[in-house]
């Protein structure tokens, strides 16, 4: 079950950068913000289904936000640090340039993604005490 007015990021399971994202975010969500679950699990590919997300091209981040039905490459990631504690909040002014130029620099990142920081053969499993997080780990 998804808890209401949690904020949920979808992310590519396999990636090292991605789960390397996923554990950043996590040690600065002070404020409980975000729920987690990867693209490949089932829940994730059922909050993909339900609300009508095109996946064309969207292979590493999704935010799935509670008044908009989600954001995508550099419009996530900034939304995300918006939410963050420290000095990341601030990379949201980056969100005042074009899109398709931050898109295109998100999608050479994501295109060598695998090739820069590798890839798991399975998803990341979390620890006992972050399993809360995490919806497509819950029992």
């Amino acid at each position: 079950m998804i808890e209401k007015g949690k904020k949920i990021i979808l992310f590519d399971g396999v990636c090292n950068l991605c789960n390397s994202a996923i554990n950043f975010i996590i040690n600065r969500d002070k404020k409980d913000v975000f729920r987690y679950a990867s693209l490949q699990s089932d829940i994730g590919k059922k909050l993909i289904i339900e609300r009508n997300i095109d996946t064309t091209g969207i292979d590493s981040i999704l935010l799935i936000d509670t008044g908009v039905s989600y954001y995508h490459k550099s419009t996530a990631a900034l939304q995300i640090a918006k939410q963050l504690t420290g000095i990341y909040p601030l990379f949201s002014v980056f969100l005042i340039l074009p899109k398709f130029f931050r898109d295109w620099i998100y999608d050479i990142i994501a295109k060598n993604r695998y090739k820069w920081f590798g890839k798991k053969e399975s998803c990341m499993i979390p620890t006992p005490e972050l399993r809360a997080l995490f919806i497509d780990q819950r029992g």
